[in-house]
Order: structure tokens, then sequence, then C-alpha cells
């Protein structure tokens, strides 16, 4: 296609391109001529994306006056599209001619392996990796002998054209012919393909287990017997060791896929597993062996170890026996076993076995590490244990964080230095670089015991504060601490004294902490007050270092001035800002606070809680009492120094109405208003039958009452209608005329039965001796009760 544009002055230039359309396969090369006619000053090509084309190692431009050639080597895919070349003149107008690039994949087999194998019952995927464009129709044949013939179904093309064979067998064998075709372009070829059946070891053995006894020149054949294809080769092993024909080893392989192996003249080594492993393509097949030989486990080797801290420690434990034993490490100090392969929690103990032999490491020791490691040998014959102590040497570490210390001139402090470390170390004090000996100066001394040293120091002047060093060494390392002397000072003075509850003889004075303690510690406050106008202060002492106090003994409607300072061991410090402040005048009462609870018989106790009494002593307490249907109250005046009132007699079964008013020199308070209601009057005999009984007794009783009763109404029913259980066993008794002559005869003497039931009071003892309440049935058929004139 030539597309042409006229110029501004009629001069027409002329683009054409020697091919206007191209098929190109993959990987071709090819060039393209762009001729101009005319006189251009610019040629250039531009790809299918709109780019400029620049010349590079695989498209290349050859430009000249009027023609420009393009060239595409080893072409791709992304190669195709419309390109065109564009001229301009020199008056800038432009031409430019297209030209169309298709691109297309020849029929390829990529790497197509041959032959290609797989494992026995596995799904075989048989590749064949074959492109083409457009993409290719693949068809498989199966080739057996000299004839070809179609696969049936139970093979399957998928979708990536490889074929698979589901569980592929020995029967699978053979040649294989992938087939691709293009019918676009009438394109076909094929490639053959061999699949090999791999069959994996199988493995067999006529005894698995056995035993023999150590230094007794004995013998033992173990057999294998193997299948497989190819042919599997077989290998002894022994703890991951293949063993080699020796004189100990005897290996022989025979027909039918047998293979020995013997071993001569039996040790205490010999025992344990022994593996038989058949290898070939399809995979492996082991089985192991066992031969026993039974010597006790013993433990031959077990030493103590000393380690420095921060360094590895590697502590061997060696034992023997057969079977081998097992060996475990157990941890004194807290219990923690450790077996081979473990390791601690914080990865720093790791156990390896092998052959009798386990180490137990420890990396980066610890203090905490130090104590008794058992070693345990164990095998199924039997056990054997030893321990063995770790000792850790480290340098010298300082115990104590304190640094600073405080004195004055005359006051003797104790600048401690308390060092750890093994082995021991020892201690030096210095003081501006010049030794301390242990024998000290006039004002200094030096003590030393288990690890500690103690230097006293008796300041006398200036010079004797500052900075004092000790240097602790042993064998592994050196370490100094530097300490401060420094001079101590009375505290700073306390700030935000505040005054809180004032009432008119006590105030509460609260107050922030100093700033500074002075260096040494504060042991208490000290709160001067005063009347203004007054130049006698008063002293009160906080309790310890508590920031409150209590001001007590005060007079009402008074003004004070109050100041606090801190007080330590060098001395009292300076007061603190004075405050002000004015004690409530004396006023009356406040209302007392009433709580009541019932009496004994007809009283009622009355609780008195005082309130704020005004400034002045409670003078007595006012109490007026009424039922609600009275109109007149009756007094009772009660001391003040008594915290209750008694009000007697009451009324039972009615509600009363009180109100308590408190009195002091300056008047009486607000009154406080209470009720209360008095019960029904109680049951004298029940009160003083049932007091202080528990439940058990008053069931009892209850029963008793019962029964009572209960006889009580039968022998009615014997006398009065001739009935009841009563009547019953008399008929029965007294079945003769003599008895029943004899109870009428009873009956009209007017003989009474009775029934008596002692009284008790609260204690429990009879309040009617002698005296019972009877109950009497006469002839007349009536029943009285009489009780004699005792009092419950």
């Amino acid at each position: 296609v030539i597309r042409a544009m006229l110029c501004g002055d009629d001069t027409v230039l002329q683009v054409s391109i020697s091919l206007n359309k191209v098929e190109l396969s993959v990987g071709e090369s090819k060039f393209f001529k762009c001729t101009v006619i005319g006189e251009p000053v610019k040629l250039e090509w531009f790809n299918p994306q709109g780019e400029r084309i620049v010349s590079s190692q695989r498209v290349a431009l050859h430009t000249g006056e009027d023609s420009s050639r393009l060239t595409i080597y080893n072409a791709v895919v992304e190669d195709a599209g419309i390109y065109r070349c564009q001229t301009t003149d020199a008056q800038g107008q432009t031409q430019e001619a297209t030209m169309v690039l298709e691109m297309y994949q020849k029929l390829t087999f990529r790497d197509v392996r041959s032959p290609q194998e797989f494992r026995h019952g596995e799904a075989a995927e048989v590749v064949c990796d074959v492109i083409a464009s457009p993409a290719p129709a693949v068809s498989w044949f199966y080739q057996k002998g000299f004839k070809s013939m179609e696969i049936t179904e139970e093979f399957q093309v998928l979708p990536n054209n490889n074929l698979q064979i589901h569980k592929v067998t020995k029967a699978d064998e053979g040649v294989y012919r992938c087939e691709a075709r293009v019918e676009a372009r009438g394109e076909i070829d094929f490639v053959d393909i061999e699949v090999v059946v791999n069959v994996p070891p199988v493995l067999s053995m006529l005894q698995q287990s056995f035993n023999a006894t150590a230094d007794y020149q004995e013998s033992v054949t173990f057999t294998c017997v193997t299948s497989g294809s190819p042919d599997p080769e077989v290998t002894w092993h022994r703890k991951g060791q293949q063993l080699e024909r020796s004189e100990q080893y005897v290996l022989n392989t025979m027909e039918g896929g047998r293979s020995t192996l013997t071993i001569r003249n039996i040790i205490q080594g010999d025992g344990g597993g022994y593996t038989c492993r058949a290898t070939n393509k399809a995979g492996v097949e082991e089985r192991e062996l066992f031969l026993k030989v039974f010597v006790q486990p013993h433990i031959t080797q077990l030493r103590n170890v000393t380690a420095v801290e921060g360094s590895a420690a590697m502590i061997s434990c060696v034992a023997e026996g057969e079977p081998l034993p097992e060996i475990s490490w157990r941890r004194a100090n807290d219990g923690r076993s450790f077996t081979d392969g473990d390791k601690s929690q914080d990865g720093r103990m790791d156990v390896r076995g092998r052959h009798g032999k386990s180490m137990l490491t420890i990396s980066g020791v610890k203090l905490t590490d130090l104590g008794r490691f058992d070693c345990e040998a164990l095998s199924r014959i039997g056990g054997h244990q030893k321990s063995m102590f770790l000792d850790i040497e480290y340098m010298p570490k300082f115990q104590t964080n304190q640094t600073i210390f405080y004195s004055w001139e005359g006051n003797p402090v104790n600048i401690s230095c308390d060092v750890k470390s093994n082995p021991p170390a020892t201690m030096l004090w210095r003081r501006e670089r010049l030794t301390i000996s242990a024998e000290g100066t006039a004002n200094t001394r030096v003590h030393t015991i288990d690890g500690k040293s103690l230097l006293e120091v008796t300041p006398v002047s200036d010079r004797d504060f500052g900075r004092y060093n000790c240097t602790a060494r042993n064998n592994i390392g050196a370490k100094y601490q530097e300490f401060i002397l420094a001079q101590a000072d009375v505290p700073s003075n306390p700030y935000s004294v505040r005054l809180s509850a004032v009432s008119q003889r006590i105030a509460t004075v609260t107050f922030m902490k100093p700033d500074s303690h002075g260096g040494v510690p504060i042991g208490h406050y000290l709160v001067n007050y005063k009347e203004v106008g007054s130049q006698d202060w008063r002293d009160v002492k906080s309790h310890g270092v508590q920031t409150i106090v209590l001001l007590t003994g005060l007079e009402p409607n008074t003004t004070y001035e109050v100041r606090v300072a801190a007080v330590n061991g060098k001395g009292q410090g300076e007061f603190s800002h004075t405050e002000s402040f004015q004690t409530l005048p004396i006023r009356e009462p406040s209302p007392p606070a009433v709580h009541g609870q019932r009496g004994m018989g007809k009283a009622y106790r009355l609780g008195l809680v005082k309130q704020d009494d005004g400034g002045m002593p409670i003078v007595e307490y006012i109490v007026k009492y009424k039922t609600d249907k009275e109109e007149q109250w009756m007094t009772k005046l009660v001391s003040g120094q008594q915290d209750f009132a008694l009000l007697q007699p009451l009324q039972w079964n009615t509600r009363y109405e009180v109100e308590i008013t408190a009195r002091n020199i300056k008047g009486l308070s607000e009154p406080t208003f209470y009720q209360f209601f008095m019960p029904q009057k109680p049951d004298i005999i029940a009160d003083s039958l049932f007091s202080g009984l528990g439940l058990g007794p008053v069931v009892g009783l209850g029963l008793v009452g019962l029964l009572l009763v209960l006889v009580v109404v039968d022998v009615s029913c014997y006398f009065l209608r001739q009935c009841g259980l009563l009547m019953c066993i008399t008929r029965k008794l007294c079945s003769k005329k003599m008895a029943t002559s004899g109870k009428s005869k009873e009956m009209e003497e007017g003989k009474a039965a009775y029934l008596k039931l002692p009284l008790k009071e609260e204690n429990g003892k009879e309040t009617l001796k002698p005296d019972m309440i009877e109950i009497k049935v006469h002839s007349d058929n009536s029943i009285h009760t009489k009780q004699d004139d005792s009092k419950a």
C-alpha cells in the first residue's frame, strides 16, 4: 500500500516498500526495503506499536539517501503487525508506506526424551512437547512389533497433548508414536517414544531376629530374597555404613535373588541392627535384621567438669553393653531429662550420642547450670547410672547497686563492696590511686568477710569526701566499682502545706515531701503551730514519714499559724512557708444519729451516736416519745456521756414515735426523729419452756406435746363415747366380767386420771418443782386444767 502526501509547492515524494504483506515463520530472518522518489531529508521506520525503530542487534536499519533497509533476525511472534516507512521533505511534509508482517510457528518437537521411564503402578504421563501456529492436532499410536495401531480408550490424551496411562504396568512397555499435524499448511511430523516400566524392589527375609553371645566365636548368617525390574542391587548396612567384604563379614549373592551376610567371631560390638537394602531405578526397599548380644550396660567414663561462664561445657558419658544402651541425661536442679537429639528450651543444651557415647554440650554457660548431672545407660537387660558435678568459674560480680553514700564530719559510714566470684576474689580499696591497706588509716578501717569488704570512713574534713574504688580480682578477670562519699545535708523544706477538716478544736495538716532529703533518709516531720500574735510555737511530730498530721486541743474561733520542716540524721531542714487558718466558733451540736433494738420485756434500747458537738461537750440528750395514737409526749433525760437510752415500760403491739435532741452550753441541736414498733405480748409458758433450746429439743417437745394431746383426746373418747384406742385395749385385756365391773365402779367413785407436764425456764431448770400442770378427767365427763400459782 502506498500513500502519498502533496507538498505545498506541488512537489510529490513517492514512498514504496518492496513487500506489502509477508508471512514469516518464528525463528526466520527477513529484510524489507523502503524506496523514496524525490529529495527526502529524513527517512524513518516505525514498529506496530507506533514507536520509531532504533537499530539493534536483532532489528537492524541501513539507511541511504533515498532508501532504507529494515532487517529482522530470528523473528518472534511479537514482531507481527503493521510497519510504517515515513519520509519527510525540506518543508516538513511527510509521506509514508506500510507493510503487514504476519508470524506463524512451524511444527516443532521440543526436547522430547526417549526412552521415558515410569514406576510400576503410578499414573504415567508420556511427554510430547510440540508447538505450531496455529495449534497442531496431536494423535498417539502404540507400536508393538512391526504393526502400528491407534490407542484405545484406556489411555487419555491430556490438554497439553501428553499421553496419560493410568496405573502403568509392565505390559504397557513399548514404543509410542506422537504424531502432530497442521491442517492449514498440510504440515505433519511425528516422534517415536520408548516407554520403560520399572518395578520397585520387593524384599523378604527368612528370619528377622537372631540371638548370640559375645566372645564365644559364634557366627550368624542373614538371608535376603529380592525381586524387581531391573534386577535390584543388594547391599548390607550397619549404623548407616555399608558393609564390605572382610574377615568378619562374608557377603554372597546366589541365584533366585538370594543374598547372605555372615558375621563371624561375634563380639559385644556386633550386636544391634543390620539393614538389607535392595535398590533399582524404581526405588529402594530395605529391611532390618537384629542381632541381640546380651551384655549388661556399664558406664565406663564420666568426669567432673569445670567451665568458665560464657564458654562452652562439654560433658561426655561413655557406656558399654548389648543391646547398646540408650544414654540419657538428667539435670538435678530441676529434674529435666535430655536424650539424644534433645535441646533445652533456650537452645543452649544439646545432646548428641553415638555408639555408646553421649555428649552433653552446654553453650554460653550460665551460673544457673551449676550443679549435678546424672548420666543413665539403659537397655532391656538393665541399667547403670553415674553422676558428675559441673562447676562454673566466673569473674567477680558486684552484688550491690548503691554507689553513693552520704555522711557528715564526725559521722562514720560503711561503704559496702559485696562481690560474688568463683574462685574467690581478692578485694582492694583505693582512694585517689592510693591503696588503702587492710589495717586502714586514722579515719578509715577495712573489714572483709565472706566475699564482702566494708570500708568504714569517719570524715574529719572535706578532703575525706569524694571517690573510692573497690577492685575485685581472681584468675578469670578483674572488675572494679566506684563509690562516691558525698556530704549529707539537711532536707529542703516541704511545700504545698494545706489545712483540712478544720473544726472548733481539731485541724488536719497535709503537705508535700521536700524535693531533696539531703542524702540521708528523712526520719520524721516537725509541725510548728501557734496562735497569731503569740511567740510560743508548739511542736507536733509526724508518725514516721507520713505527710499528714492531726492538730488537737485547739481553741474555738482562733486564728493559728502553721509551718512544717523535715528532719533527717544530719538535722532539721528549713521550715516551709507559714500558712494561717481559723478554727470554727462554738455552736449548737449537730443532731445525733439513732439506731434501735428491742430490749428485755417492755423495754426498748435506743443507741445514740454523737455527731459534731459544736465545739463543746454534749451536756445531755432530751428523748421524747409517745404512741402514734396519743398526743401527750413523755420525756427522758440522758447524760451526754451515755451512748444509749432505755425506754420503759412500753405497751405491747404498739407503734412509738421518738424525738431526740442533743444539748451543749450553746443550745439545742435540731431534733432527730425515729419510730419503732413493740410486738405482741409473748407467750410466757412457751417462752420459758422453749427459750434456750435448740431445734432438736424443740421438735422433740413438740412431738411429746402432740402425743399428749392424742392421749387426752383418746381418754376423752374412752369415757365419753366408749371408743378409741384405749377402749380397744381395755376390751381385749378386760374381757372378763370382773374387769368390766371394776372399771364401772372406778368411774362411779370419780377417780381421776392425771397427766403432768413439767415446765422449764430459759436455763432448762424445772420451774414447777413439785407443782405440775394437771389435766383431770372426772366422772362427770368434764376436763379441768389446774396450774399452781408459781410463776414460770
